[in-house]
């Protein structure tokens, strides 16, 4: 693969981070609506997280497949953890 090819290549994956939360605060997941290998679209509700303060959805920031879950259900993510890839 020739170096335009792997920079197209990684530009197509879109990264799912953690955002929003306090300063060192943690969220768990609680379960993912979607499982690695399905078609996810934007805007979709793609995970569900709890703090000790609150549980929210996660949506995805673009269509695509989702190749990759990075933290599974149960464990903790912070701000700016990539938590899944889609590609």
């Amino acid at each position: 693969m020739d170096a335009r090819a792997r920079l197209w290549s990684e530009e197509a994956d879109m990264e799912v981070k953690i955002s929003g939360l306090e300063a060192d605060a943690e969220a768990k997941v609680s379960f993912w609506y979607y499982d690695e290998g399905e078609q996810v679209e934007e805007g979709e509700d793609l995970v569900e997280m709890a703090t000790d303060k609150a549980v929210f959805n996660v949506p995805a920031p673009s269509s695509g497949k989702l190749v990759k879950i990075m933290v599974q259900e149960g464990d903790t993510a912070k701000n700016d953890d990539v938590v899944a890839v889609i590609e």
